[in-house]
């Protein structure tokens, strides 16, 4: 696997960024419109699954990496249960219903086989500060 530089580049990341752009667009017509508790609760579901992977990537260590990868996999799949809620409400269609769950659980699998690569990695520190100085005078 090729180094990743920036969170933008992870795959799953980039699925839980389509997710979200797919619950905007299917929450922001309708009923589904105006029910503001459903609206908003799904609404943050996906965000939470892009944020996470996000926070992990940019978190210290490898451990605190894969645990942001498990909060980001919950809330794909918090999402996953969500979308029968909207379903069963006749918020979305079936075909709609079909494209966010098959989404949510492409987006988990992608993050739950990220999880397995990464735990299989050695296990080091993601912070390495070579060759920085720290000017503690308060100048910059």
């Amino acid at each position: 696997m090729a180094t990743i530089t920036s969170f933008e580049e992870i795959e799953a990341w980039q699925s839980a960024r389509a997710l979200s752009r797919l619950v905007y667009r299917l929450s922001g017509t309708g009923a589904f419109a105006k029910d503001f508790g459903m609206k908003d609760q799904m609404r943050r579901s996906s965000v939470s699954t892009l944020s996470n992977i996000a926070v992990g990537f940019e978190s210290r260590t490898q451990p605190l990496f894969i645990d942001f990868l498990g909060r980001a996999k919950g809330s794909a799949g918090e999402l996953r249960a969500q979308a029968y809620v909207a379903l069963d409400a006749n918020y979305i269609s079936e075909s709609e219903f079909q494209e966010l769950v098959n989404l949510c659980k492409k987006c988990s699998g992608q993050i739950s086989r990220f999880m397995a690569y990464l735990k299989k990695q050695p296990d080091r520190s993601r912070v390495q500060e070579e060759n920085i100085t720290y000017d503690f005078d308060g100048e910059s």
